[in-house]
């Protein structure tokens, strides 16, 4: 199918602070980015997502300042860290982009020229309370009480009073606009919890905000006043179009992917993409993207995860420990998006062992090793169905649509429990029809069987590839099903398995988890 001719969906991830080093939470976002646009890719759709670093602000500027280096230098290391992320994490980004980038700060002063024509900025002045931390503004009544009695933002950062010159945008006269387009547009905030939350906020009440600063230098320059920089949250948020190739609206690039499909964000910062970002757009006359969904926060075996604590997840430990793929699927299939959840050790274990292991993976290697000792190591051909084997057949082969009804709304634990609920079904018809019985009573019946379990395995590996890519390869491989019939369109019979294909000796994809301790004891 030509490029032209095929769907798009542009998904992004929140362009990550370079402040610190990538922990967990940036993995997770990126993850369900990530599955998201191998899905869509899979399911024929051509895909654009996007990822990358947000690099100016007070913060930055503070951070580069304590660690002794120039903000760009500072910069420049940090953000190569979210790459080698990225790569470690197997995630299929098509663009990385940086606000530090001359094609970045183009599109931030082009769109600051617009809200300024269309008079949604005028010059002013700030007082109030600022947490660099947050790069947020507060209220006086957001604030709350400090352990030492001072006060700190909602979020727990400290805040500080700031008075300076500023160019402010007219949000509060798009309160009501925007409370119009979350009726007109109801799947745009997602969660259900967190679209209440954003309404709550909208309604009561909505003042004008801050988009530039003097106090410091390391951010873009306001157009036509140098001595203003712009509002870091207007200048990062920005980034969604640039790599769509804004300003520049009639470009190939802009009229293929903008709108954005979606904005996966985490939960901290969904009023600035759910409320700031939408009033921006529309007051530039631009069109706002689809879809925001906030997601929730991990803890660390019951605790909140913070550098004082020292319980910091750092991925790569995670990829050591459990591997990639493993480490992929838990994340996603621990806890239903956008809630909160818990990372812990055991739980990791658990579904290693349990769902991979022993459901995935023990289903893979037994029948695929019977297949290799007593079918010739060849597709077995198969006969008649039985009620049981077309029962098998059809669930493997609906299962596609489940899943795409979950995935599009970004239910990945569903999705995932929609296809466990077929390798179990499947690990069932094992044990009902015994092919190590039939080997014996009834070959020709024990290839049927052989032949709808191989079948089911290549649906339920060719719909896992978005979750657990190296691993579903495997499985793949072993069932020498070619690269180019991986896709969904080859799901069903049309793709199905041809009789007496020679197939490679089969390996373990999901070796158990055994605990060091264990072993040590073992090897003593």
């Amino acid at each position: 199918m030509a490029a032209k001719a095929r769907e798009r969906y542009y998904v992004t991830t929140p362009i990550y602070y370079v402040n610190d080093a990538p922990h967990i939470g940036h993995a997770y976002t990126t993850l369900a980015c990530d599955v998201l646009a191998r899905f869509m890719r899979l399911d024929g759709y051509d895909v654009m997502f996007l990822t990358g670093t947000d690099e100016h602000g007070q913060k930055v500027e503070k951070s580069a300042r304590a660690a002794g280096m120039d903000p760009q230098a500072f910069t420049d290391q940090v953000s190569q860290n979210f790459r080698d992320l990225a790569r470690a994490m197997n995630f299929s980004n098509n663009d990385f982009i940086r606000t530090t980038e001359q094609r970045h700060k183009d599109a931030c002063q082009a769109l600051w020229r617009a809200l300024k024509a269309r008079d949604q900025i005028y010059l002013g002045s700030y007082a109030g309370w600022y947490a660099v931390r947050d790069e947020a503004y507060y209220t006086e009544a957001e604030l709350v009480d400090g352990p030492d009695g001072g006060k700190l933002a909602p979020t727990g950062a400290e805040v500080e009073w700031v008075e300076e010159p500023s160019y402010f945008f007219r949000l509060s006269d798009w309160q009501e606009p925007l409370l119009k387009f979350y009726a007109d547009h109801p799947a745009f905030v997602a969660p259900e919890t967190r679209r209440n939350e954003v309404i709550s906020f909208v309604k009561s009440g909505l003042h004008d905000l801050s988009v530039s600063r003097t106090s410091f230098k390391w951010g873009v320059p306001v157009p036509d006043d140098p001595d203003h920089i712009m509002y870091v949250w207007l200048d990062a948020l920005t980034n969604y179009m640039t790599a769509a190739g804004y300003p520049d609206t009639e470009c190939a690039e802009y009229t293929r992917y903008w709108p954005a499909d979606l904005h996966m964000v985490g939960k901290d910062i969904l009023r600035f993409h759910a409320i700031y970002w939408p009033a921006f757009l529309l007051a530039a006359g631009l069109e706002p993207p689809r879809r925001v969904f906030a997601h929730g926060w991990w803890t660390n075996e019951g605790h909140k995860i913070s550098k004082s604590l020292g319980n910091i997840i750092d991925p790569y430990h995670l990829i050591e420990d459990y591997g990639l793929d493993p480490v992929r699927y838990f994340l996603l299939r621990e806890v239903p998006f956008g809630k909160d959840g818990d990372f812990s050790h055991r739980a990791m274990v658990n579904r290693l062992n349990g769902d991979l292991a022993n459901d995935l993976g023990n289903l893979v290697q037994r029948v695929l090793s019977m297949i290799n000792k007593n079918c010739g190591a060849q597709v077995p051909a198969p006969g008649a169905l039985s009620e049981d084997d077309q029962a098998l057949l059809t669930a493997a082969q609906e299962l596609v649509d489940s899943v795409r009804r979950v995935i599009r709304v970004q239910a990945f634990h569903e999705a995932l429990e929609a296809i466990w609920t077929v390798v179990r079904a499947a690990n069932a018809y094992v044990d009902r029809q015994a092919p190590w019985v039939l080997r014996k009573e009834d070959p020709a019946r024990m290839q049927t069987v052989l032949y709808v379990l191989a079948e089911t395995i290549r649906h339920i590996a060719i719909l896992t590839q978005p979750f657990m890519p190296d691993a579903s390869a495997r499985i793949l491989d072993q069932l020498a099903v070619p690269e180019d019939r991986r896709a969904f369109a080859a799901l069903g019979g049309e793709g199905a398995l041809t009789q007496n294909t020679p197939l490679p000796k089969p390996e373990g994809v999901f070796p158990r988890y055994v605990e060091a301790e264990a072993t040590a004891e073992s090897a003593g």
